[in-house]
C-alpha cells in the first residue's frame, strides 16, 4: 500500500469527531491534540474527497460545542490556541474558505492578544528583575512564541493584517532573548535547573539545542520571518547568534545534536565526552528540526554553510536503519513521522535512498487495520491508540500525505507550519 493511501486510510479512521473525542476524554477538543488536529488532516485532503472538507467542519463545530478550557498563555498545541492555529492553517486548503473567514479573522485576533500579553508581561517581569530567566512557554514552539509567531506570520502569509503586532511581539522577544546571553558563556535561553519543567537537569541548567523546545524553534521564527521580509530591530544578530551557537555545538562523531548542553560544559566549553540520547534523530529534539532551522538560517542570512550542515546531518540518518535511530515510536513528535516530513520537505533531499526513504518504509510497517486509527503511538514506553497531531494518528497522516503526494492546492504556509517546518 503506497504512502497516499496509508494517509487516506488512517484519515477514513478519523472522520467520526466522538470517536476521537472517546478515544483522548482527558484532552481539550479544541487542542491540535484531539479535534483541531483532525480536523487540520482533514482539511488538508480536502481535493482528495469532499468528504474529508464535511469532515474538518464537523470537528470544528464538535470541538465548539464542547466545554471550553480557561484561555490561557498556552501556545498552539493545548487549547483554545490549537483551535486557532487549526483554522488558521487549515483554510487555504478548503475547496470552500468562505464560510470559515469570520472564525479565521476572529483566530488571528484572539491569537495575537494572546502573543503581545505574553510579550508584555515579560517585559514587564524584566523590568522588575533583570535577572528573570526565560521559561519554555515564553519561546518554545508547544508552548511559547516560537509556536504563536509562526502561525501569525502564516495568516500574515495568507492576508491577514491583524496578525502584524502579535509577529513583532514575538520577534521582538525572541530577538531580545538571544542577544542577552546569561552569561559570558550562558546563552539567554539558558534556564537554571529549578526553572526547568521536567526532572533530572543536571545542576549547571541546560541550554537546549532542539526544534520544540531549544533553540531551533526561536531560531526557525525569526530566520522565516527574515526571509518573508518582517524584521525588527537585532533580529539578524539573533540569528547568527543562534546559528554559531547550534553549529558549534553539533557533535562531529555523529552529525547530531545532544538534547541539551549543560552549564558546565558552556562554562568549559567544553561537550560530554559520552553522546547523550535524547531523541536525537527525531524533530522534536534532534537533528530533523535541527536541519530545518539551520536550512531556514541559511536562507536568512545568504549563507549556504549552515544549509549545507543540515542537509549533511539529515541525510547521514540514512547510513543508518530506522530501527538504530533515537526516536520513539511512529508519530511526529519524536517519532519516525517527523523525521519523514523533515526529510521530505527539504529542499535538497531528492536522490534515491534518503532518509525521507526510510522513513517511510518504516511508517509502511506501522499500520494495521487492526488497530482503532490504522496505527499506535509509542508514548513513554506506552502503547496508545492517540488521534493527535503531535503524538497521534492524525500527525502520521499528514506526513504520510505529503510524502504520498496527496493533492492540495498552492499554499504558502502549510500544515506542518505548527511544526515549523515550512
Amino acid at each position: 500500500m503506497s504512502t497516499a493511501q496509508q494517509a487516506i486510510t488512517i484519515a477514513e479512521r478519523l472522520l467520526d469527531p466522538a470517536k476521537v473525542l472517546a478515544a483522548v476524554p482527558d484532552r481539550p477538543a479544541a487542542s491540535l491534540q484531539s479535534l483541531a488536529g483532525t480536523a487540520l488532516l482533514h482539511a488538508r485532503l480536502a481535493q482528495v474527497d469532499p468528504a474529508f472538507e464535511a469532515a474538518a467542519r464537523a470537528h470544528w463545530d464538535t470541538a465548539a460545542a464542547q466545554p471550553r478550557p480557561p484561555a490561557a498563555h498556552s501556545g498552539v498545541f493545548t487549547a483554545p490556541g490549537g483551535m486557532a492555529a487549526s483554522l488558521i492553517l487549515a483554510q487555504p486548503y478548503l475547496l470552500d474558505p468562505e464560510p470559515h473567514h469570520a472564525d479565521v479573522r476572529h483566530a488571528v485576533k484572539w491569537l495575537t492578544a494572546q502573543t503581545t500579553s505574553k510579550a508584555a508581561d515579560h517585559r514587564h517581569r524584566l523590568r522588575r528583575d533583570p535577572a528573570t530567566p526565560p521559561t519554555w512557554k515564553l519561546y518554545d514552539a508547544i508552548t511559547g512564541l516560537a509556536g504563536t509567531g509562526r502561525i501569525l506570520l502564516a495568516a500574515l502569509t495568507n492576508g491577514h493584517c491583524d496578525a502584524e503586532p502579535g509577529l513583532i511581539a514575538a520577534l521582538t522577544t525572541l530577538t531580545t532573548m538571544i542577544n542577552t546571553p546569561r552569561s559570558e558563556t550562558r546563552p539567554g535561553w539558558w534556564l537554571p535547573a529549578d526553572g526547568h519543567p521536567t526532572s533530572g537537569i543536571p545542576p549547571s541548567g541546560v541550554a537546549e539545542t532542539g526544534m520544540a523546545h531549544g533553540i531551533a524553534g526561536p531560531l526557525t521564527l525569526l530566520a522565516t520571518s527574515a526571509t518573508a521580509g518582517w524584521m525588527v530591530d537585532g533580529q539578524s544578530t539573533a540569528i547568527r547568534v543562534a546559528t554559531s551557537w547550534l553549529l558549534a555545538w553539533q557533535t562531529p562523531e555523529t552529525t547530531s545534536w545532544p538534547p541539551y548542553i549543560t552549564g558546565a560544559e558552556l562554562d568549559n566549553q567544553q561537550p560530554a565526552t559520552m553522546p547523550i540520547r535524547g531523541r536525537r534523530d527525531a524533530w522534536c529534539y534532534g537533528t530533523p528540526g535541527i536541519s530545518r532551522a539551520l536550512t531556514a538560517a541559511g536562507r536568512a542570512l545568504h549563507d549556504p554553510r549552515p544549509a549545507q550542515t543540515a542537509f549533511n546531518a539529515i541525510s547521514a540518518q540514512a547510513e543508518r536503519t530506522a530501527d538504530q535511530w533515537d526516536t520513539q515510536g511512529p508519530a511526529l513528535c519524536h517519532g519516525t513521522a517527523g523525521v519523514l516530513q523533515a526529510a521530505t520537505s527539504h529542499p535538497a533531499t531528492a536522490e534515491p535512498a534518503t532518509t525521507a526513504d526510510l522513513a517511510a518504509a518504516a511508517l509502511v510497517t506501522a499500520i494495521d487495520p487492526r488497530h482503532a486509527f490504522a496505527v499506535q503511538n509509542l508514548h513513554h514506553h506506552t502503547v496508545t491508540d492517540d488521534p493527535g497531531l503531535l503524538t497521534g494518528a492524525a500527525g502520521i497522516a499528514l506526513a504520510l500525505a505529503d510524502h504520498g503526494g496527496l493533492p492540495a492546492p498552492q499554499n504558502p504556509a502549510r500544515w506542518d507550519a505548527a511544526l515549523l517546518m515550512t
